[in-house]
């Protein structure tokens, strides 16, 4: 069986369980098709780079996939039909990858940096940069130039 990464877009307005419903409904068909489900990795709500079908946010979520080519194409046939799928991209691959995608892994890395501990407003050192004179002189050495 070959082996496939696969993404699908859901509509901004559908709830997180119609999402998981329709997972369930796509990991069904996969099964009666002769085929498995691997991983399942909800990503959650995220914005678009450019609005798709009136929509400018999509949950998005990957399946990894094994199985024959003719599942898939019924796999995207049917998702091509559902009004609630924005869009799909299924991905031949040789080995699926093992632990989390690296979408979640920048979600973990986001969580793991604590901005919490650093007081507001205070940026830190900023390297080697030369003394400015004050501004009003700043000003008046360009007025002088132009």
């Amino acid at each position: 069986m070959a082996l496939y990464e696969h993404v699908f877009l859901a509509r901004q307005d559908v709830t997180a369980q119609q999402v998981e419903a329709l997972t369930e409904q796509i990991k069904a068909k996969i099964a009666s098709l002769g085929g498995a489900v691997t991983k399942v990795e909800p990503w959650g709500l995220k914005s678009l780079a450019f609005r798709i079908k009136k929509n400018r946010k999509a949950h998005f979520t990957l399946l990894n996939v094994a199985a024959p080519p003719e599942a898939v194409a019924e796999l995207e046939r049917t998702l091509s039909i559902n009004e609630d799928v924005l869009r799909f991209l299924t991905i031949c691959v040789d080995a699926h990858e093992a632990g989390p995608s690296a979408m979640l892994r920048k979600r973990e890395d986001s969580d793991r940096e604590d901005r919490s501990s650093r007081p507001r407003g205070e940026r830190g050192e900023r390297g080697d940069r030369a003394d400015r004179p004050p501004r009003r002189q700043r000003d008046e050495a360009n007025v002088g130039a132009a």
